[in-house]
């Protein structure tokens, strides 16, 4: 863990919405006037394998992960207002998307959902 990735990760840590990579980039310039794309790319994919981030992939976003310790199915709500983007946890999503990759011969390897609508707040 290097200075420069201990810093995007936090940067990330204390975002309500998902952030792009060119956003995080800027943020991070605010520390660290060096920084450079490769930079925010080589800390997210470090983050992306350790499961701490997960990427949202309709707005090429990225957001910290706060379920730790656990390996599971990633579901995002995604408010096309504000941006928020809310992690969640649904229950059955995984069995039984998992049941109809099997009964199709399909092994699924990675799951991403996301549902875009409006946030609370912004109804």
């Amino acid at each position: 863990m290097t200075p420069l990735r201990s810093r995007v990760y936090e940067i990330l840590l204390h975002q309500e919405s998902a952030m792009g990579a060119y956003e995080l980039l800027d943020k991070l310039r605010e520390t660290e006037d060096n920084a450079k794309p490769p930079t925010v790319y080589r800390a997210l994919d470090f983050f992306l394998d350790l499961g701490l981030v997960h990427k949202v992939e309709s707005t090429n976003a990225f957001k910290a992960c706060h379920h730790f310790g656990c390996s599971h199915p990633v579901q995002f709500l995604i408010c096309d207002t504000c941006g928020d983007v809310q992690e969640i946890q649904s229950d059955g999503i995984k069995e039984t998307l998992e049941a109809k990759a099997h009964q199709n011969k399909f092994q699924v390897i990675r799951q991403t959902i996301e549902a875009h609508g409006i946030c609370h707040r912004c109804q």
